[in-house]
C-alpha cells in the first residue's frame, strides 16, 4: 500500500509538472500579450503629447520636426552613436565615406569669422588657379562668409561638378583682394598620407572610406619606388586622431599587414548574428616591421587595426591609449526619408578583447610634450566618459593625450617609431620605453 501511495504521488508530481509546464506557456503568452498592450498604451501616449503640441502649442509647431525630435530622441535615447539623419546629413554621410564630392580642392578652417585655406589639393581647380595656403576667404558667390559657420561654408562651395562659384580672397602682403572663377571638378579625399623618411616609409591615414585600401596600395607602390627593399628598415602608421570609419575597410588595412588569422569579430544581441573576419594570404609590407602610432582621438576603425596588429604581434603599438569606440553602427535607409545610424553590434579583437570603453593599450607609452597653452586641453575623455555609452564591466577607462606637434621634429612619438625601427630604441622584453624626458615607463579639418 506505501509502494502503490508512493507511485500515485509520482503520478500526481508528474501530473503537477505538466500541468504547470502548461501554465509556464499560458503564463509565457499572457506576458507577451500584456508586454504588447503596454507598448501600444505608450504609442498612444505619445500620439496624445503629439496632438496636444499641434493644438495648443504657443506658435504653430512644424509637424515633421517634431517628428524628427521624436525619432531622434529614442534612438539618442539608446547610446552616444546611434541618431538619425535627416536626407541632408544622409547625403552628407555619403559623400564622407564615398570620400569623393564636386568642390573646389581647398582644406579650410574658419578663423575670426573668415574661412582660410589651410592647404590647397594638389591637381584640382584651386589649386590651378592659384589659390595659396593662408589666403583668406571673405566672399562666396558675392555673398559675405561673415556669418556664416564653417559648415555652411563649406557647403556653399561645395557642388556640381563643371558648375561655376567666385570667390573674393584677402591675400597676405596684398593690398587689393583677388577675385577667381572657379570650375568644381570631382575632389577626392585623401584619406592616406605617406612619404618616404630614408629608410623608413611614413603611411598616416586620417579616416576610414571608400577609398582607403587603394590610396593604402599605391602608397606601399611609392615608398617601394623611393626605398629599395633592401634598405628599407620598415613602416610607421600613424592612426593617430582618426575617428574611424567603414568597418570593411579597417579589415582590408590589416589584412594588408597580415598573411593569416582573424581581424576582427562583430558579436550582435543574437548568438547567430557574430561574424568573423579574417585575413588573406598577401602582406603587402612583405613582412617588414610596423609601428603603429594611437593617441586618445585613435577610434573605432582605428582600433580595430591597432588591436589585429597587436594581438597578432605584428606591430609594435606605441604612443598613448585609444579612445574606446568598440561598438559597430549600421546605416539603414529610410527611403526618402533620411536613415538611422543604429548600433548593432560590439567588435572584438583576434584574442578577444572588447575595446568598448576600455580602448587599446599601447605597447610603448609614448607622450608627447604639450605647449603651455594647451595644457588640460589636449585629452580626449574616451568613451567611458560618453553620457550612455555601453558598458564593459568595472575597469573602464578614461581618455588621453591626443595632441599631434604641427612640426614633426617635434613629435617624441613619431621619432620614437623611427629609432625603433631603426634599431636606436629597443623593444625589450619587459615592454619598458623611455618617455619624453628619457626615464624608463611601463607600457600603458574640413576639405571642400
Amino acid at each position: 500500500m506505501r509502494k502503490l501511495s508512493i507511485l500515485m504521488l509520482g503520478v500526481a508530481m508528474g501530473a503537477g509538472v505538466s500541468t504547470l509546464a502548461t501554465q509556464g506557456r499560458l503564463l509565457s503568452t499572457s506576458s507577451a500579450v500584456a508586454a504588447a498592450s503596454d507598448t501600444y498604451r505608450q504609442l498612444n501616449l505619445f500620439g496624445d503629447v503629439f496632438e496636444k503640441i499641434r493644438s495648443d502649442y504657443v506658435e504653430k509647431p512644424d509637424e515633421s520636426k517634431l517628428i524628427e525630435s521624436a525619432i531622434n530622441g529614442m534612438l539618442s535615447g539608446l547610446d552616444p552613436h546611434s541618431s538619425y539623419m535627416d536626407p541632408k546629413s544622409f547625403r552628407d554621410m555619403q559623400v564622407q565615406t564615398r570620400g569623393e564630392f564636386g568642390g573646389l580642392g581647398i582644406e579650410v578652417t574658419m578663423e575670426e569669422g573668415v574661412i582660410k585655406v589651410v592647404t590647397p589639393i594638389d591637381d584640382t581647380p584651386a589649386s590651378r588657379a592659384g589659390v595659396l595656403a593662408g589666403d583668406s576667404i571673405t566672399h562666396i558667390d558675392d555673398e559675405p562668409v561673415q556669418g556664416l559657420t564653417l559648415n555652411q561654408a563649406v557647403e556653399k562651395m561645395r557642388g556640381a561638378v563643371n558648375s561655376t562659384v567666385k570667390l573674393k580672397i584677402v591675400r597676405k602682403g596684398s593690398t587689393d583682394p583677388v577675385e577667381v572663377k572657379l570650375t568644381r571638378d570631382v575632389i577626392r579625399i585623401r584619406s592616406v598620407r605617406s612619404r618616404s623618411e630614408s629608410d623608413v616609409g611614413y603611411i598616416r591615414i586620417t579616416q576610414f572610406n571608400e577609398q582607403t585600401f587603394e590610396n593604402l596600395k599605391k602608397a606601399f607602390d611609392q615608398i617601394g619606388k623611393d626605398i629599395p627593399a633592401d634598405k628599407l628598415k620598415g613602416y610607421v602608421l600613424d592612426l593617430r586622431n582618426n575617428p574611424g570609419g567603414l568597418l570593411d575597410q579597417a579589415i582590408a588595412v590589416s589584412d594588408a599587414f597580415l598573411e593569416r588569422g582573424e581581424i576582427v569579430s562583430t558579436r550582435g544581441r543574437n548568438a547567430d548574428e557574430t561574424q568573423r573576419y579574417s585575413a588573406r594570404a598577401g602582406d603587402l609590407s612583405k613582412g617588414k616591421p610596423v609601428v603603429v602610432l594611437v593617441n586618445g582621438g585613435s577610434a573605432s576603425a582605428s582600433e580595430i587595426v591597432a588591436g589585429a596588429l597587436q594581438d597578432h604581434k605584428r606591430a609594435t603599438i606605441v604612443g598613448t591609449r585609444s579612445f574606446g569606440k568598440g561598438s559597430v553602427q549600421t546605416i539603414i535607409p529610410l527611403g526618402g526619408n533620411g536613415a538611422i545610424r543604429l548600433t548593432t553590434a560590439r567588435y572584438y579583437t583576434p584574442s578577444g578583447r572588447s575595446i568598448q570603453a576600455k580602448g587599446i593599450d599601447p605597447d610603448l607609452q609614448v607622450v608627447n610634450e604639450v605647449p603651455p597653452e594647451l595644457k588640460g586641453k589636449d585629452e580626449t575623455k574616451g568613451e567611458a566618459a560618453l553620457k550612455g555609452h555601453l558598458k564593459n564591466g568595472d575597469d573602464e577607462q578614461g581618455g588621453s593625450s591626443a595632441y599631434v606637434p604641427p612640426d614633426p621634429a617635434n613629435d617624441k612619438q613619431l621619432n620614437f617609431a623611427y629609432d625603433l625601427l631603426r634599431g636606436v630604441k629597443v623593444n625589450d622584453a619587459q615592454g619598458k620605453a623611455p618617455d619624453q624626458q628619457g626615464q624608463t615607463k611601463a607600457p600603458a579639418t574640413a576639405p571642400n
